[in-house]
């Protein structure tokens, strides 16, 4: 199983972003997927989550700015960002569990600055 982040750069506060993570190899479908981030000196933290069935979960830092989604024909799922903050500043990561394993992507940097 392998995810592929994309879609980070460099935005003004304010702006916006939208990342994709997309998932290949031995996948039935998508499961439910997760992105994280972590920032230098911090633990990785959990941004948002999706189920299977499509049920979204949120960090409070992120409700009301960010949308996660996920197109199951093309094996991908994303993170709409907006109201970028120079505390979202991170590498963002997707995450997704198949059976007992957890597989990451690489992570894709995004780092909010004036």
């Amino acid at each position: 199983v392998h995810l592929v982040e994309s879609g980070g750069g460099l935005v003004h506060p304010g702006g916006s972003l939208k990342l994709s993570c997309v998932l290949s190899g031995r996948i039935f479908g998508l499961n439910a997927t997760d992105w994280y981030r972590q920032s230098p000196g911090k633990e990785r933290e959990l941004v948002a989550s999706i189920a299977v069935r499509g049920t979204t979960n949120y960090a409070d830092f992120v409700k009301g700015r960010f949308t996660i989604s996920r197109d199951n024909a093309k094996n991908t799922v994303y993170l709409q960002m907006n109201s970028l903050e120079p505390e979202d500043t991170a590498v963002y990561y997707c995450k997704t569990v198949v059976g007992p394993i957890s597989y990451w992507g690489r992570g894709t940097q995004v780092t909010v600055s004036s």
